[in-house]
C-alpha cells in the first residue's frame, strides 16, 4: 500500500526554508542565500521513504507586495497552503513572532490546516528557557500539532521533523516517480543556481531587481564523443549602473558568477558545461506582469 504527503514549508523571508527543504529531500533542490526573497516560485522537494512520499512545498517568503512580482509571490504561498496535508510555519527563534507569522496563521486557521511549527536558529538562542515566551505567544494564536525548537545549520532536533510529518500520510498512488528530487526542469535548476551566485557575490540590493533566463540549453558531443551541454543565460537587471556592476570591472565579476554557476550546474547534470552569460538592462520589469510571465520569471 502506498502512500502520500503533501507539505506546504512556509514562515518569512530568510526564515531558512529552502535549507530545511533542502535537508529533508536530502540533496539541493532550492537554491539558498542569506537574502530575504530568494526563493520566487513553488519549488517541489520530492522524497520517496519506503512506501510513503512526502512533496515538500518550499514557497517564497511572506511579505507585503511592492511590485507585480512581490504580487505572484504571495499568491504562490497562498495556493501552496490549499490542498495539502499539514504545513510547517518556519520561524526564527531569535525575533518576536510578527504580522507576517500572524497572516500566515490565520490563513491556516481559515483552511482547518493541521500545522508543524519549527522554530529555527536555536543554536543563536542563548538558553532554552528564552524561548519558552516565544512558544507560550505562538500556542495563544494556533493549536500546532507539533512544536519543535529546532536548527538547520547545525542540525539540532532536525530528526524530529519526519515522524511529526508521516503521520499525515493518505493511502494513494506516487504522484512523482520514486527516484526523482525535484519536479522542476534542469533549465529552471540552472537560472536559479546563477541567481544564487549572483545574490552571493553582489553584496548591495541590486539582485532583487535582478532575474536569469535561459535561453538555450542544448547538448553536442565533443571530438573525443563526450557530451557538452552548452547554456546560454541572461542576467535581467533594472538599470544600466546596475549592469556594470553586476559585470564588474575587467568583467571580472561576471566571470566570478559564471564560475561558481558552471562548477554547481556541472555537478548536478553530471557532464561538462559551456555556459555564457550576457546582462541585460528592462526597468522597472518587476512591475511588468507580461515581461515576468514571457520570461519565465515566476510560474503562471
Amino acid at each position: 500500500m502506498t502512500k502520500n504527503v503533501f507539505i506546504a514549508i512556509t514562515g518569512r523571508p530568510n526564515a531558512g526554508k529552502s535549507s530545511l527543504t533542502n535537508l529533508l529531500v536530502g540533496e539541493k533542490v532550492s537554491i539558498v542565500s542569506e537574502k530575504p526573497q530568494t526563493t520566487r516560485n513553488r519549488i517541489n522537494g520530492v522524497l520517496t521513504k519506503g512506501d510513503i512520499q512526502y512533496v515538500f512545498i518550499d514557497t517564497p517568503g511572506f511579505l507585503k507586495p511592492k511590485t507585480k512580482l512581490g504580487e505572484h509571490m504571495v499568491r504562490a504561498v497562498r495556493t501552496s497552503v490549499d490542498d495539502v496535508d499539514c504545513a510547517i510555519l518556519m520561524a526564527d527563534a531569535t525575533k518576536k513572532l510578527s504580522a507576517i507569522e500572524q497572516e500566515l496563521i490565520r490563513s491556516f486557521s481559515s483552511r482547518g490546516t493541521q500545522v508543524v511549527l519549527l522554530l529555527n536558529k536555536i543554536d543563536l538562542v542563548r538558553s532554552k528557557e528564552e524561548l519558552l515566551p516565544l512558544i507560550s505567544e505562538y500556542n495563544k494564536l494556533y493549536n500546532f500539532a507539533d512544536i519543535i525548537p529546532i536548527s538547520v545549520k547545525k542540525r539540532i532536533n532536525t530528526e524530529l521533523i519526519m515522524p511529526a510529518l508521516e503521520k499525515y500520510a493518505v493511502e494513494g498512488e506516487h504522484f512523482f516517480p520514486d527516484d526523482i528530487a525535484t519536479d522542476r526542469t534542469e533549465r529552471f535548476l540552472c537560472s536559479e543556481i546563477i541567481r544564487e551566485k549572483l545574490l552571493w557575490t553582489m553584496q548591495q540590493e541590486i539582485p532583487h531587481g535582478t532575474a536569469v533566463d535561459i535561453e538555450s540549453f542544448t547538448s553536442r558531443q565533443n571530438k573525443k564523443g563526450a557530451e557538452i551541454i552548452d547554456i546560454g543565460a541572461v542576467i535581467i537587471c533594472e538599470k544600466n549602473s546596475h549592469k556594470g556592476m553586476i559585470i564588474g570591472k575587467g568583467g571580472e565579476r561576471l566571470k566570478q558568477i559564471g564560475s561558481l554557476a558552471r562548477k554547481d550546474i556541472e555537478e548536478m547534470l553530471d557532464t561538462k558545461v559551456n555556459l555564457q552569460i550576457f546582462v541585460k538592462v528592462r526597468e522597472n520589469w518587476r512591475d511588468n506582469e507580461s515581461f515576468i510571465l514571457n520570461n519565465n520569471i515566476v510560474d503562471k
